[in-house]
């Protein structure tokens, strides 16, 4: 169970922002992103996870075994911490959130409620969810926002651990996370090229 991406051209706003990408993920492979700020990761990302079409070419994943970490931390404020990861649970079809709540030093946190967080902590909760969606492939946006040195390193260990379960994630990220095993794209390359002037006449004729 893979990821596969083919030709894939994705935009923002309207405007074609990269262009031409292809690449395979297979179980237990993880790939990183590379680029400068605005060049269109995040676009990138959102394409593949299925969250906006593509203007061109294929994102070929199987049904269901995906899952998206963005900006937002997606927490339930009013909801404890181990109130916010057993709600993600059971949505998911899971029971079990110890392994999480053990991955990412949760545990002590348990009772609290998620609004008087601290940004890392609230994070790390964020994070945590990956671990009870029971999703083969994970899709990340810039995960280590708001992480000390200390909670990296647990996402880190918690990435590992999931591509040895067979699992396989592609992220965007500027901090080295220490996964000598992931492949890294730089996607400047792929930056989509200015239309034409005869394409613009084309576009209203």
């Amino acid at each position: 169970m893979g990821l596969s991406v083919s030709d894939l051209s994705v935009s923002r706003g309207g405007i074609r922002v990269l262009e031409g990408l292809s690449f395979d993920l297979a179980p237990g492979q993880a790939l990183v992103l590379r680029g400068p700020n605005g060049i269109g990761k995040t676009t990138l990302l959102r394409t593949i996870a299925g969250l906006q079409p593509p203007v061109s070419g294929r994102v070929d994943v199987p049904a269901d075994s995906l899952v998206y970490a963005g900006h937002a931390d997606g927490i339930k404020a009013t909801l404890s911490v181990r109130e916010n990861l057993g709600f993600w649970a059971q949505a998911f079809g899971n029971s079990d959130i110890t392994r999480a709540m053990e991955a990412f030093q949760l545990t002590p946190l348990g009772d609290r409620p998620a609004g008087a967080l601290s940004a890392g902590q609230k994070r790390r909760l964020g994070l945590a969810r990956l671990l009870v969606t029971g999703r083969e492939i994970w899709v990340l946006d810039e995960p280590t926002v708001s992480l000390d040195v200390d909670a990296v390193a647990m996402f880190a260990a918690a990435v590992r651990a999931h591509l040895a379960g067979g699992g396989l994630a592609v992220m965007a990220t500027h901090i080295d996370l220490g996964l000598t095993e992931a492949q890294v794209l730089d996607v400047a390359p792929f930056k989509a090229k200015p239309l034409e002037h005869d394409d613009f006449d084309g576009a209203f004729l």
